[in-house]
């Protein structure tokens, strides 16, 4: 069923805690009636180790994107659609699933929690799991560049994040020329540089497949309605490698 089913079903309560469990509460309260009143440690056993981490990885991304959204001191209609247009295009969630990211959205939007509080929970579920660590910033940084471009304070913010998932800035460097042409995309996709042996072109391309391989990424918390975004990372793997070994004749 997975956590959204258990959510719509009313099984699960406030699995989460601190700032996004604040989130979260007052995002689907009204889901819960009296009759269904079940203590933390009880919704914790209703929920998988991996549904706990989807959930959190939900809330996180839609409650850090709204409070991306409003850095520059208001909100533009430009912004709120290139965040419906993630939710459509990139993550082609579902009615149900779009409701429950718009949910999220507007309710962090005016709570009092900052996007450092989303951040700093965030980094303590998945401190050890760098890939989704890594899929946060790249979710970030696509969507800050959706409507246009990235301004000064929506960077600052990313960078924010960058510091506190203890993230690597010439990484975050390649993610971004992926994004605002700093560098060759191909080489960043795979997180070498055109100076490396053709040998290290190889390493980073075999490692990426390994790590960003959709099932892998899955069995890690990635949320169900976030599949499809790891299944376009790991074709641009697939794509870039093509592209690279070509120009390069490697066999």
């Amino acid at each position: 069923m997975g956590w959204m089913g258990k959510l719509v079903g009313g099984t699960i309560g406030f699995a989460l805690g601190g700032p996004l469990g604040a989130i979260f509460g007052a995002a689907f309260g009204h889901a819960f009636d009296a009759g269904n009143n079940v203590d933390v440690a009880d919704n914790r056993q209703r929920l998988s180790s991996v549904e706990q981490h989807q959930l959190t990885f939900f809330v996180a991304a839609f409650s850090m994107l709204a409070k991306l959204t409003q850095v520059d001191g208001r909100v533009t209609q430009k912004e709120i659609d290139s965040v419906e247009g993630f939710m459509e295009s990139d993550l082609r969630l579902d009615t149900q699933g779009r409701h429950a990211a718009l949910n999220i959205f507007r309710t962090a939007m005016n709570a009092p929690g900052t996007f450092a509080d989303f951040a700093g929970q965030f980094y303590g579920r998945f401190h050890n799991q760098p890939q989704m660590l890594e899929l946060m910033i790249d979710i970030l940084l696509r969507v800050a560049v959706s409507d246009g471009g990235m301004t000064h304070g929506e960077e600052s913010l990313i960078l924010s994040a960058v510091n506190t998932f203890n993230f690597s800035n010439s990484r975050y460097e390649q993610l971004k020329s992926q994004y605002v042409q700093t560098a060759d995309k191909r080489y960043a996709v795979l997180g070498c540089s055109p100076d490396d042996s053709d040998d290290q072109v190889k390493r980073c391309y075999r490692q990426r497949v390994q790590e960003y391989h959709p099932d892998k990424i899955a069995a890690k918390g990635l949320p169900e309605e976030f599949t499809r975004f790891a299944q376009d990372k790991f074709r641009e793997i697939q794509e870039a490698w093509e592209q690279i070994k070509t120009a390069r004749e490697i066999k």
